[in-house]
C-alpha cells in the first residue's frame, strides 16, 4: 500500500482548507475547503468559535482525504499552517475553551497597549521579542482572558489551563488531549518569546501576569508532535509539521536564502524579508520574527503586516454590495477612470506597519460626484499595492541588500492580473506568481513531507519552485511618484492627531 500522501492544514481567518498531496513531488491531489465565520461581539472585537474551527478542521481533512481516493493507511503525515496570533485558553480537564478565540485583528486591548507604552515597557519587549507593543499580538488578549472571564485568573494559577495559537488547539484536539506544544514560529507571535534565546521569557510572563504553567511546549517546524486519534481518519497518523501561515507560505515559496523576499495576501498581507541566521532589529518598525526552525536552528526574518488586503475587497462585496465577487473588483477595476486619483486607506481595524496606529479609521479621499464603484473597487485594490510599497521602503532602510527585490506572491489576491501589475508598477519591481499559489498549504505539507522522509533538504526542495507568470513594472516614474505621494497624503490626513 503506497503511503505518499501528506495531508496539509490550512487554517486561516475566514476559512479552513485541507489539501491532499502527493509526494514527493508534492503535487495537489485534493482540496476541501469551509468557510469560517467571524463574530464581531463589539466595535474592534473579532471572534471565532473554537468549536467551529475544529469541526471544520477535522471536516476538510476527511473530505480531502476521500477526494484523493485514499485513506488514513495512504496518508504518511500530517501538516498544520494557521493564523497566527489568534488567541485562546481552554481547560485541560474538559477540553473546553473558557471563550471564544480572540483574532489577531481585534483591538480591544489597545487601550492596554497604551498604558504599557506609556510605562516605558515597549524597548523591553522589542529586544526580547523582536515585536512592537500592539493588540495584534497574543500577550495582552491573554491578559484580558484571565482579567475578564470569570474564575480564568484562579483557575490558571492553579494550573488548570492551557494556552495556544489555533496550531496549540488544533494538536491537543488531534492528539485527545496527549500533546500541548508549538512551534518557534508561532512562539515568536506571542509577544512572550526571546526569540534570541528560543525560551519563554519570565520578565515578559511577569509584566503581562501570566503563569507559566499556561505555556506550551516550543519544538521545531518540522518533526514528530503526536499522533492524530484514530477516530479522526480511521487510523492514527503522525502531524510532523507545524507553522504559522506566514513562515508556511515562506518556506512553500522556497524562499530559504537571505534576501528573499515573499508576501501573501489573504484577509491581510504579509511581507516577509529572509535575513538569515541572525535576529536583525529593524529602525522603521518593521518586526523581526522567526522565520522557521529546523534542528533547533532558528533563521528569521523581517516582518510587514498589513492588516486589511482581501479584507477590503471583502468590504465592496458585503459592506457595500456594490460587487458579487473578488473577480468583478478586478474587471471593475480595470475600466475605473484612472484620472480619478480616489484613495482608500482601509484602516478598518487600525493601521499595521509601519505606522502601528490601533486608533486609526478607514477613509476614502478624493470622491467626485463621477466616482462610481468602478473607482471604488480601483482605489480598494490599489491600496494593497501602496501599503506593499510602504513596507517595500521600510525593509531597504533597514536591509541594504533588498534593493533589487523580486516579490514572490501568493494567497487568493494574486489570481488578479490587474492587481499584480498594478503592485509591480508601484513597486518598480518584478512580481513573480508560481504556478503552485496555495503556498501555504504547501509550505505546511513540505515541513510534514521533510519529516518523514518523503522531501528533501530546502535546497532541494527550491529546485522545485516554478514560475507561472513574472509581472514586469509599466508604469512611467513621474506617475508612479504622484500615485505614491498621494497616497501618502491620504495616510497622514488618515492617522489620529499626536
Amino acid at each position: 500500500m503506497s503511503r505518499d500522501l501528506i495531508l496539509a492544514l490550512d487554517q486561516g481567518t475566514t476559512s479552513t482548507r485541507s489539501i491532499a498531496f502527493r509526494a514527493p513531488q508534492l503535487a495537489p491531489a485534493a482540496t476541501a475547503r469551509r468557510d469560517l465565520p467571524q463574530h464581531f461581539p463589539a466595535s474592534g472585537w473579532v471572534e471565532h468559535d473554537p468549536e467551529e474551527i475544529f469541526a471544520h478542521s477535522v471536516a476538510t481533512l476527511r473530505e480531502a482525504l476521500a477526494q484523493a481516493g485514499g485513506t488514513a493507511w495512504n496518508v504518511a503525515a500530517i501538516g498544520i499552517a494557521n493564523q497566527r496570533e489568534t488567541t485562546l485558553v481552554w481547560d485541560r480537564a474538559t477540553g473546553k475553551p473558557i471563550h471564544n478565540a480572540i483574532v489577531w485583528q481585534d483591538r480591544r486591548t489597545a487601550p492596554a497597549c497604551a498604558d504599557l507604552r506609556a510605562a516605558g515597557h515597549e524597548p523591553l519587549i522589542t529586544q526580547r521579542t523582536g515585536l512592537l507593543l500592539d493588540p495584534y499580538f497574543s500577550a495582552t488578549k491573554l491578559a484580558w482572558l484571565l482579567e475578564n472571564v470569570d474564575g480564568a485568573r484562579v483557575a490558571a494559577e492553579a494550573g488548570r489551563l492551557a494556552f495556544g495559537t489555533i496550531d496549540t488547539w488544533l494538536l491537543w484536539r488531534l492528539t485527545g488531549g496527549r500533546v500541548h506544544a508549538t512551534d518557534a514560529t508561532n512562539a515568536s507571535r506571542t509577544m512572550l518569546y526571546d526569540i534570541a534565546k528560543g525560551s519563554w521569557d519570565p520578565d515578559l510572563l511577569d509584566l503581562f501576569r501570566i503563569p507559566a504553567s499556561l505555556l506550551p511546549e516550543v519544538r521545531d517546524s518540522s518533526g514528530l508532535f503526536g499522533d492524530a486519534a484514530r477516530e479522526f481518519l480511521g487510523a492514527e497518523v503522525p502531524i510532523l509539521g507545524i507553522a504559522g501561515d506566514q513562515q508556511a507560505a515562506t518556506v512553500g515559496q522556497a524562499c530559504f536564502s537571505p534576501g528573499m523576499v515573499k508576501s501573501t495576501y489573504g484577509t491581510g498581507a504579509f511581507l516577509l524579508l529572509l535575513t538569515g541566521d541572525t535576529p536583525v532589529a529593524s529602525r522603521t518598525r518593521m518586526l523581526t520574527t522567526v522565520a522557521l526552525q529546523l534542528a533547533g536552528k532558528r533563521s528569521y526574518a523581517l516582518e510587514g503586516a498589513i492588516f486589511v488586503a482581501g479584507a477590503a475587497v471583502q468590504w465592496l462585496r458585503d459592506g457595500l454590495h456594490i460587487i458579487r465577487d473578488a473577480a468583478e473588483a478586478s474587471t471593475r477595476a480595470a475600466h475605473a477612470d484612472a484620472q480619478h486619483h480616489v484613495y482608500l486607506v482601509p484602516a478598518f481595524v487600525g493601521l499595521g506597519a509601519p505606522h502601528w496606529n490601533a486608533e486609526a479609521r478607514g477613509a476614502l479621499f478624493g470622491l467626485t460626484r463621477a466616482t462610481g464603484p468602478a473607482e471604488l473597487a480601483r482605489a480598494a485594490l490599489e491600496s494593497v499595492a501602496y501599503q506593499t510599497r510602504d513596507l517595500i521602503e521600510a525593509m531597504r532602510a533597514d536591509w541594504s541588500d533588498s534593493a533589487d527585490t523580486v516579490l514572490r506572491v501568493d494567497g487568493g489576491m494574486v489570481a488578479s492580473d490587474w492587481t499584480m501589475q498594478f503592485l509591480a508598477d508601484m513597486l518598480a519591481a518584478p512580481v513573480d506568481r508560481p504556478v503552485v499559489q496555495e503556498t501555504t498549504a504547501l509550505g505546511a505539507a513540505y515541513l510534514a513531507g521533510r519529516a518523514a522522509g518523503l522531501c528533501p533538504d530546502p535546497q532541494a526542495f527550491a529546485q522545485s519552485w516554478a514560475l507561472q507568470r513574472r509581472f514586469l513594472p509599466h508604469m512611467a516614474a513621474a506617475e508612479r511618484a504622484d500615485r505614491y505621494a498621494g497616497w501618502q497624503d491620504a495616510v497622514r490626513r488618515t492617522l489620529p492627531a499626536g
